[in-house]
């Protein structure tokens, strides 16, 4: 065989072993490609089947009564003032009502979150007691633990019972200082605790948010010995610690759970409620997750990632004027990815008319959940 002859049938064959190698190559890329958006689609498909019909998932939501308090009857040394128009469009109500309220409003919403100042008889002066806050300010706050009180919250039960709508949770204001300094406010601030968590389980309440309370604006570090070192946080967070661990003990007596929500005080940083909750290291002291009470922006979503894993009863979906463009489908979205099954509360604090606003934000919460 010549040299040339040689090498053209090399290089025939040679072309017939590329061109086969790209045929079949070819083939297997477009088989990939097939596969790959194959496997895509069936993933999409797997979360659309998975997203649970809408009446289900309505029932993960959770009426919030701060969100309406304008709609509230107020007593009568109070000088919040509502604009009469949104009593005149929805009515005037107490917290007996909002069973109610809940039902006619909220359509397959049947559980609801309620807040502490907004409990009580305002005609009856028995049911309240007068507290110091910061020191400065008196104001007159429920007390669950009185005769006329424990009546009222029968009442509420009634109610409750009669519109087959529940009491989930409760946002706590009135325990105060539970991580202060000062040990004679500290057990002051345990001891009102402990008597809401015996209204809650008089009236089925699962969980319970307390404040951590502690400074409003966090210390600051320090240099020390060349290094930044924050000394001044540590005494706080120990006697937050020391303050739900007491409270997780008595609400497992209950039945009922502690929850801390970042409302502040300690509790705005996100990681010292993650240290709080580690330490106490109770099923009964838990997080209850705010999508907007957070002090600036890079917060949002960020810290929800961080406090979701550790809560499973409440959690608060928010619209807030400080925030006006917080992504609610980001916020439930982190959610879905956590696994989370709890109850989502619809705390509209979005300007104008609360109820308008609190429906489209549980439309906007229920369209996003899985």
């Amino acid at each position: 065989m010549s040299k040339t002859i040689g090498t053209e049938l090399e290089s025939q064959a040679g072309g017939l072993v590329r061109r086969d190698f790209l045929k079949t190559s070819g083939a297997g890329l477009i088989s990939s490609v097939a596969l790959v958006g194959a496997l895509s689609s069936c993933h999409m498909d797997q979360r659309v089947r998975a997203a649970k019909p809408r009446d289900k998932r309505v029932k993960r939501i959770a009426s919030n009564s701060y969100a309406v308090n304008r709609l509230f009857k107020r007593r009568r040394r109070s000088a919040r003032q509502t604009p009469s128009e949104l009593k005149e469009k929805y009515g005037e109500i107490t917290m007996l009502d909002f069973p109610q309220f809940t039902k006619d409003t909220y359509a397959g919403v049947t559980t609801m979150d309620l807040w502490s100042s907004l409990f009580g008889d305002v005609e009856d002066d028995s049911q309240f007691v007068s507290q110091d806050v910061r020191g400065t300010f008196r104001r007159r706050e429920f007390d669950p633990g009185t005769p006329s009180s424990r009546r009222y919250l029968d009442k509420l039960v009634a109610n409750m019972a009669s519109t087959g709508v529940k009491a989930q949770h409760i946002s706590n204001n009135a325990p105060r200082n539970l991580a202060d300094l000062n040990e004679k406010k500290r057990q002051e601030g345990i001891r009102v605790a402990n008597i809401w968590l015996d209204a809650c389980r008089q009236i089925g309440v699962a969980s319970m948010r307390v404040n951590t309370g502690g400074p409003r604006i966090l210390p600051p570090s320090e240099i020390k010995g060349g290094y930044p070192q924050n000394s001044a946080i540590v005494p706080y967070l120990k006697c937050a610690i020391e303050s739900f661990k007491a409270l997780a003990g008595y609400g497992e007596k209950l039945g009922v759970k502690v929850t801390i929500e970042n409302h502040w005080g300690l509790a705005a940083e996100p990681m010292n409620v993650r240290i709080i909750l580690n330490e106490v290291d109770s099923p009964y002291c838990e997080a209850s997750p705010d999508f907007c009470n957070w002090e600036h922006e890079y917060m949002l979503y960020n810290g929800l990632e961080v406090l979701i894993p550790m809560a499973k009863s409440m959690c608060h979906a928010k619209r807030w004027t400080r925030y006006p463009d917080v992504d609610i489908k980001r916020c439930v979205q982190v959610l879905n990815d956590a696994g989370y099954k709890g109850y989502i509360s619809t705390e509209y604090e979005g300007g104008g008319d609360p109820v308008a606003g609190t429906l489209k934000l549980l439309e906007d919460v229920v369209g996003a959940l899985m």
